[in-house]
C-alpha cells in the first residue's frame, strides 16, 4: 500500500487546482478539505474526486472566482446564491455563517441555491462541532438512484449530516440515502473487494454485493428500502423550498455534471443557549456509554458511535500517511505538473 503524507497530498492537489484556474488561496482551502476527507477515510470524496473537479473547472461548470451573494435575510435564516462557485468554499461559508447566527440567536439556518458539489458533506458537520455547535446539513443532487419500486434513476442520493460537539470526540453521522454511495462502490471495486452487504441490483434485477455490477446498472439500493427513497425525496423538496433553487428534476435539466446548481441547507444550534455544559456532557456520554456496553453480535468486535472510526482512521493516517490508489495518485500528480 502506498501512503502519502498529509502536507504532500494537500500541496499536490492545490497545484492541480491552481493549474486549472483557481486562485491560490481558494485552491489551498479546497485542497485541504479534499485531503482531510481522504485522511479521515472518505477516499471517494477526497483525492479520488480531484480529477473530476478539475474537469468541471475546465468545462466552466464551476466558477473558480465566484463568491456567494445574499439573496434574502429573514433574521435567523439567510438565503444565498452560490453563483456556481466551488462547492467546498460555498459550503464552508454557509456553515460558518450559520454558526455566527447561532451564536447570537441560538439557531442559524443558511440555505444555498445555484451551488456545486460540496465533496464530503461530513466536513461541514465536523466544522460545526469543532466550533461547539450542533450541525445539520444536507444537499440535493442530480438523479442517480431509482425511487423505490422503479428501475430507472429518478431521485437524488441526497447526503444528510448531523453532528454533536463532544470534547472526547465529536459524534458525527454522514450518510447517503443509499446503502452505499457511488464513491464507496468505486473504492471497493478498486480494491477488488465485495461489499459487506448487498448494495444494489445488477442488470438482471438481482440484489448483489458486487460494486462493479451496481455501478453498471446504476440501481443502487436506498437505505431502508422505501424509507430511504422517501427520505431522499423530502430532502430534495425541502432544500429547494428553503433556498428557492432547483429540485433534482431541475438539476437534471440543467445538466452541468454532478450536483451542478444544486441546493444545500446548513443549520447550526448552540446547545449551551438552553442547557448547562454539565447536562450536555451527561446526555452525550451516558448515551455513548450505553452503546459501548452493548453485547457485540460477533465475538472480539467493538461497537462504535457515529464518527468514532473516522477519528481512529484520522489518527492512523496522520501517523503513517494517507493510503492512495496508485493510479489515481499518479493522475493527480500529472494534473499538478501541467
Amino acid at each position: 500500500m502506498t501512503r502519502i503524507p498529509f502536507d504532500e497530498m494537500q500541496s499536490t492537489i492545490a497545484k492541480a487546482f491552481r493549474n486549472a484556474g483557481m486562485p491560490a488561496e481558494k485552491a489551498q482551502i479546497c485542497a485541504r478539505v479534499h485531503t482531510e476527507s481522504s485522511r479521515d477515510g472518505v477516499y471517494s470524496h477526497g483525492l479520488n474526486r480531484v480529477e473530476r473537479f478539475v474537469e468541471y473547472l475546465h468545462k466552466g461548470w464551476v466558477d473558480p472566482n465566484a463568491e456567494p451573494t445574499l439573496h434574502a435575510n429573514l433574521g435567523a435564516m439567510e438565503i444565498y446564491n452560490g453563483n456556481m462557485g466551488a462547492g467546498i468554499l460555498n459550503a464552508l461559508f454557509a456553515m460558518n455563517r450559520a454558526t455566527e447566527m447561532a451564536k447570537a440567536n441560538g439557531l442559524g439556518l443558511v440555505s444555498l441555491n445555484n451551488t456545486t458539489h460540496w465533496m464530503r458533506g461530513g466536513a461541514y458537520g465536523w466544522l460545526a462541532a469543532e466550533k461547539g455547535y450542533i450541525g445539520i446539513c444536507w444537499t440535493n443532487t442530480e438523479s442517480c438512484m431509482p425511487a423505490w419500486g422503479a428501475k430507472s434513476g429518478g431521485i437524488g442520493n441526497n447526503p444528510f449530516i448531523m453532528a454533536v460537539p463532544r470534547k472526547e470526540g465529536h459524534v458525527v453521522l454522514d450518510m447517503a440515502m443509499s446503502q452505499y454511495s457511488y464513491g464507496k462502490l468505486q473504492v471497493t471495486r478498486l480494491k477488488e473487494q465485495k461489499l459487506p452487504y448487498p448494495g444494489g441490483f445488477d442488470n438482471n434485477g438481482v440484489l448483489t454485493d458486487d460494486p462493479g455490477a451496481i455501478e453498471e446498472s446504476r440501481r443502487i439500493l436506498p437505505m431502508g428500502y422505501w424509507k430511504g427513497s422517501g427520505f431522499a425525496i423530502l430532502l430534495d423538496i425541502i432544500s429547494s423550498l428553503l433556498s428557492g433553487g432547483l429540485t433534482t428534476a431541475g438539476i437534471d435539466k440543467y445538466d452541468k455534471g454532478s450536483c451542478g446548481s444544486c441546493c444545500q441547507v446548513f443549520i447550526a444550534v448552540d446547545p449551551l443557549k438552553f442547557n448547562t455544559l454539565e447536562f450536555v456532557d451527561h446526555a452525550i456520554n451516558e448515551t455513548i456509554q450505553q452503546i459501548k456496553n452493548s453485547v457485540p453480535a460477533k465475538e472480539n468486535t467493538e461497537i462504535y458511535y457515529p464518527g468514532e472510526q473516522s477519528l481512529r482512521t484520522r489518527k492512523e493516517n496522520m501517523e503513517l500517511g494517507i493510503p492512495v490508489d496508485a493510479g489515481i495518485w499518479e493522475k493527480v500528480i500529472q494534473l499538478a505538473k501541467q
